[in-house]
């Protein structure tokens, strides 16, 4: 699927072919399920994203809020960008543990996690790393990684 132009959420579901807006639907309850409070859900970037408002973290280096957790359905697959796993190693070495107890294969990149089937993503794995970086972690894990570089 090409990038969305939807503005909101429920308009990016919307365009989505049934089966794929379920999908993502049900990653997304699970993830608003588990979300620590004070980001806000949005579309940005042509995807549903969780981000820091810029009224919490102006300091951006592309003036846009910080990003969090993103989910997309692509062309080929679906895209989960977990932004707290990329800038925490312990949070991606979880992951990838949770991912091999279970002999399951983990397509990850940098942040971005790619699924083709709701089976094939480790969601428990996923709402738990989600729901272990408060607002005020995130943005000190970012500043940190901001100092190494």
């Amino acid at each position: 699927m090409p990038r969305s132009d939807a503005a909101t959420v429920d308009a990016y579901l919307a365009g989505l072919p049934a089966e794929r807006r379920d999908v993502i639907a049900a990653v997304r309850d699970a993830i608003n399920l588990h979300l620590p409070a004070g980001y806000e859900e949005r579309m940005n970037w042509g995807m549903i994203s969780w981000e820091v408002p810029l009224s919490r973290y102006p300091d951006t280096r592309n003036g846009q809020p910080l990003s969090f957790v993103a989910l997309a359905a692509q062309k080929n697959h679906y895209a989960l960008y977990l932004m707290c796993v990329y800038v925490d190693s312990p949070a991606e070495t979880g992951l990838r543990q949770a991912y091999a107890d279970v002999g399951r294969k983990l397509d990850l990149g940098k942040s971005c996690l790619r699924f083709r089937r709701l089976e094939d993503l480790l969601l428990p794995a996923v709402v738990q790393i989600v729901a272990a970086t408060p607002v005020a972690v995130h943005i000190a894990r970012h500043e940190a990684g901001r100092m190494r570089h």
